[in-house]
């Protein structure tokens, strides 16, 4: 990655934080909040935050605890991540392979992420959000009468349960509860130290405000216990902020960028009507404004919270609210993302060359036809490829390099698939084999290569 410059690790300019304000200022006001925390990251750093309160002289700031609702759930899923990348799990294990849950029904690991389990969307009564969890105190306890109600991997259905599951999988496979497990794997190397699972002052408090009149009342803020992990997390505006910049780039400590990136692809088709959300392995995605958001939003009884990234931007916008209902948090924090973009556009890297270059690799760049469509294949860094249509839309991809000559795609239709380039005599590169389509130097090139066969008497005019 290449070094931004400076400027983007500066505050907002003025015209932008008053606009920052102004969004925060609304939404407090218009979803009738409390309080309301707002927080802008950019290039890995916290750059602006703003509160409002209804309260004369008593503002919150980054360093209040809000809960955060169902944004622990990807904490979760980063500790599930990370099994799999010690090669203790694999995704596509059933959970029956770990531990004894005849209620999961067979449902594997990447299905209880990314809510295709087809699991009950809520624990067994009396409402798990607000009574204390000593009331289900195994794993067991938590499901009611139909624990699976849908087919395993048939459709998405949100579910707090699984997610409890998860918990439990973690502590199985490290032998330690999970929030101690989160605090030593991920909150500790990330410095969230105002993370926890129980609200440490300075802290706000829970209301819910009447529908029909300016009133509030107080809701209660019990220990979850074992749906602890579908949403039992406290946190703030500073340390969500350095947990969107690890989901921005990922932290060795804690979990590659491949991984991270992973966790955001899309996992199942969205549901009919919604098409501009869905759902990856423990992380909500959502197109709004032409702008593709990844994070989580939350809710407990008094508390709203959303963390959303744009990648493409390089930012997080981050909201919290100790409210049940009433402000548009999710919007909210993707306002403040879209404000930040639009009155700060990013300054484009300078372009440098290659400090030096393969002229192998050189050869086999320019022009290559698929049939009668023409593609330019460009060369990357770290001798990656790059390969698109010559003009129009169509199937381009990126290339990474492997150590055995090949490459491997990275993004689009060619995700994952094999780029062999094939030499002839001399070692001069003839084709290039891309999961068995061929793509030749000359549209149509005479000769055995393209599969099927050339016409002999090759073009000709009507």
């Amino acid at each position: 990655m290449t070094t931004p410059d400076a400027d983007e690790f500066a505050e907002p300019l003025p015209a932008t934080r008053r606009a920052l304000l102004r969004r925060l200022a609304r939404g407090q006001a218009e979803g009738r909040a409390p309080s309301l925390v707002g927080a802008v990251v950019r290039e890995g750093q916290l750059v602006w935050t703003g509160s409002r309160s209804s309260v004369e002289g008593s503002a919150p700031d980054a360093d209040t605890q809000y809960r955060i609702g169902s944004l622990t759930k990807t904490f979760v899923a980063v500790l599930v991540m990370r099994l799999r990348d010690e090669g203790l799990l694999d995704l596509g294990d059933p959970l029956a392979k770990h531990m004894d849950v005849p209620e999961a029904g067979g449902a594997t690991v990447a299905q209880l992420l990314a809510h295709t389990s087809g699991l009950a969307a809520e624990a067994r009564g009396p409402w798990w959000e607000r009574t204390p969890g000593a009331l289900r105190p195994e794993t067991a306890d938590i499901f009611g009468e139909r624990p699976l109600i849908h087919p395993a991997g048939r459709r998405h259905h949100y579910s707090n349960p699984g997610f409890a599951l998860l918990g439990a999988l973690v502590e199985r496979l490290r032998g330690a509860p999970w929030g101690e497990v989160l605090a030593r794997e991920v909150l500790e190397p990330l410095g969230m130290g105002r993370t926890s699972l129980e609200p440490r002052a300075p802290h706000a408090g829970g209301w819910a405000v009447h529908p029909w009149a300016d009133v509030l009342l107080p809701e209660p803020a019990e220990d979850t216990g074992r749906m602890g992990p579908a949403g039992q997390l406290w946190s703030t505006a500073g340390d969500l902020a350095r947990f969107a910049a690890f989901l921005l780039d990922g932290d060795e400590r804690v979990l590659g960028a491949e991984s991270l990136a992973e966790m955001r692809v899309p996992a199942v088709a969205p549901e009919e009507g919604d098409w501009d959300g869905g759902y990856g392995l423990g992380t909500q995605l959502v197109r709004t404004g032409g702008r593709f958001l990844y994070g989580h939003t939350g809710s407990m009884p008094g508390f709203l919270a959303t963390l959303w990234v744009s990648a493409e931007d390089r930012l997080a916008g981050i909201a919290l609210a100790n409210a049940t209902a009433g402000p548009a948090i999710g919007s909210i924090a993707a306002d403040l993302i879209r404000i930040v973009a639009e009155h700060e556009p990013p300054i484009p890297e300078p372009w440098r060359p290659l400090t030096e270059v393969d002229p192998a690799l050189l050869a086999l760049t320019g022009p290559w036809y698929w049939g009668p469509r023409a593609y330019h294949l460009r060369l990357r860094a770290d001798r990656g490829l790059e390969l698109s249509p010559a003009t129009g839309g169509g199937r381009a991809s990126r290339f990474r390099a492997e150590p055995d000559g090949t490459w491997t795609g990275l993004d689009g239709y060619y995700a994952g698939e094999t780029l062999r380039v094939v030499e002839g005599e001399g070692g001069a590169p003839v084709h290039l084999d891309l999961g068995t389509f061929v793509f030749t130097r000359e549209p149509y090139a005479p000769g055995d290569v393209v599969p099927g066969g050339v016409d002999p008497e090759g073009w000709r005019a009507l």
